[in-house]
């Protein structure tokens, strides 16, 4: 076997990590929880609430909300976006996770969430950034934020001076726009059967945020019945 034989072989090894966590999963995760996961097994899942999260191994939305097997159906992708329909026959992840939650599933709720120092948002500022492969993905995916990016440079940041913070906002808030381009989303909202929400997580603080459905601003999240909001 040559060198480079060895390497492949060594690096084609289930990691160990992994192996270990699923070990502690076994025998603490799974054993909490072993009466809610035979019975999703059985029946199914029932989540009422989705969640559009970006794909930064920093960011879990389970982690976050505290959530149990079952309770959350989360898509992740590069920044958090959501793109507009478009029923173009082509393959759209995204749009096809929405669909099912929101056709078959039937959740009441749709979280998109973004998070402060998102790479993605961060490669889109930096337009002289040079493309990580020839195919440039995360380049093309990025330019969902071009319309947020147009409407921010017709306003006043105002309090938002920080200008990856304020794309970050504005990327949240563009996703919400597009959610409401579907037709199967903007019915059931009309009719008061799903309702859409705006979040931003600070990853070194713990902090959430929740976005004022009127104003579009960002305010410091409850934390339970019992917290005041900031």
């Amino acid at each position: 076997m040559t060198a480079d034989q060895s390497t492949r072989a060594e690096n084609a090894s289930f990691p160990d990590s992994l192996l270990e966590g699923y070990g502690r999963y076994r025998e603490k995760g799974y054993v909490r929880f072993r009466e809610d996961y035979e019975r999703l097994a059985i029946y199914g899942q029932t989540p009422d609430v989705m969640v559009v999260s970006c794909c930064d191994s920093r960011v879990t939305p389970e982690g976050i909300f505290g959530a149990g097997p079952g309770e959350l159906f989360v898509v992740r992708n590069v920044a958090n976006l959501v793109p507009p329909y478009e029923p173009d026959g082509y393959y759209h992840s995204t749009s096809a996770a929405l669909e099912f939650a929101v056709q078959a599933l039937k959740v009441k709720h749709i979280v998109v969430m973004g998070h402060g120092r998102c790479g993605g948002v961060s490669a889109f500022l930096n337009q002289n950034a040079v493309p990580l492969s020839p195919g440039d993905f995360i380049g093309k995916w990025m330019t969902l934020l071009e319309p947020a990016a147009d409407t921010l440079a017709c306003l006043e940041i105002g309090k938002e001076d920080d200008r990856q913070l304020a794309m970050e906002y504005a990327g949240v808030r563009q996703s919400l726009a597009n959610l409401r381009t579907f037709p199967c989303v903007n019915i059931l909202e009309d009719k008061g059967r799903l309702a859409l929400h705006g979040a931003w997580f600070d990853i070194g603080s713990g902090e959430l945020r929740l976005m004022n459905p009127e104003t579009g601003e960002f305010h410091l999240a409850p934390t339970g019945k019992a917290g005041d909001a900031g």
